[in-house]
């Protein structure tokens, strides 16, 4: 069996983060362990840790980093948001990668602006956020190095694009190891549809990718996503390509969410070519979004408590 893990070195150049030394965070963050099984077929929920106080938000202090090139954050994603705004939380905060691809509002001396959670930063104590460059940019003078700040967590941020899936590399038949992109909200589960019609609950690593340590077939696969807001979608035909990224075409939530399902007739996948350099991407064609209210049962996973506004409804 093939592991498929792998470390990610924090890559910062030396010491954007000025200051670590100054103002300590006001408030307490709830963090909730990270729970997780596989029973009879694979069962797993993840809590989802918080960045939110009593009142829902955090009083804090904000620094900036810029990665290293060519290196990703811990969440795996193997690129950063578009607009260049992302966050990289404290240990207790990313919460063994429960927070990854959820999106903060920060609030600091001069505006506000959303971020999503990409990366972890050991360095940092509860209630210190490491922004980007650019996001820094938006609530201070990139000068000041580090500024205090107040933050909290965002419920159904408008989505960039739709959901995108990457299976990794050295996933195998006998091994399965899935990366999703572009909920929105964190996620509380990844399943994959069995032979007999049954879901297998995928485990997520503090690298943020789903794992099915036995594997689940060579594909392709059916794949149900669930967040912290109870928003459920359903994609069809992610193939066993490692290191591709593949686009579903579908959306986690809002207008977007909910195609109708294609007739079997035009469940082919098209392939986009792409250009020299770039990564690769896979188009599925067959996708299906499940709303909150017409949501399929899904199988009850191992009881958790959360304090804050990002807990799994499902956990």
């Amino acid at each position: 069996m093939v592991s498929g893990r792998h470390r990610h070195g924090r890559a910062r150049l030396p010491w954007f983060r000025i200051g670590l030394g100054g103002a300590a965070a006001t408030a307490a963050v709830v963090a909730v362990v990270l729970a997780m099984g596989q029973v009879a077929g694979g069962r797993a929920c993840a809590s989802v840790v918080s960045a939110a106080g009593a009142a829902g938000e955090v009083a804090g202090t904000a620094t900036y980093y810029t990665p290293a090139s060519g290196t990703e954050g811990n969440c795996s994603y193997p690129s950063p948001p578009a607009d260049g705004l992302y966050v990289a939380l404290s240990p207790a905060e990313y919460g063994a990668a429960a927070a990854c691809g959820g999106y903060l509002e920060v609030s600091g001396p001069d505006g506000t602006v959303r971020v999503e959670v990409t990366d972890q930063c050991p360095g940092c104590a509860t209630g210190h956020i490491d922004l980007s460059q650019a996001a820094f940019a938006q609530i201070a003078p990139v000068s000041a190095g580090q500024v205090s700040v107040t933050y909290k967590s965002v419920a159904d941020p408008p989505l960039p694009v739709p959901v995108a899936l990457r299976v990794k590399e050295g996933s195998s038949q006998y091994w399965l190891a899935l990366l999703a992109m572009n909920t929105g909200n964190p996620l509380t589960s990844v399943q994959v549809e069995t032979a007999s019609g049954g879901w297998l609950y995928l485990v997520r690593a503090d690298y943020n990718y789903w794992i099915a340590q036995s594997g689940a077939g060579s594909g392709p696969f059916t794949v149900r996503l669930t967040d912290t807001a109870g928003h459920q979608a359903t994609v069809r035909g992610i193939a066993l390509e490692p290191g591709v990224v593949q686009d579903t075409g579908t959306w986690m939530y809002g207008a977007g969410a909910g195609p109708a399902p294609l007739p079997a007739s035009q469940t082919a996948t098209a392939t986009q070519t792409p250009a020299a350099g770039s990564r690769a991407t896979r188009r599925p064609a067959l996708v299906t979004t499940d709303s909150p209210a017409t949501v399929r049962a899904v199988e009850p996973a191992p009881a958790t408590t959360a304090l804050a506004s990002l807990a799994s409804p499902g956990c």
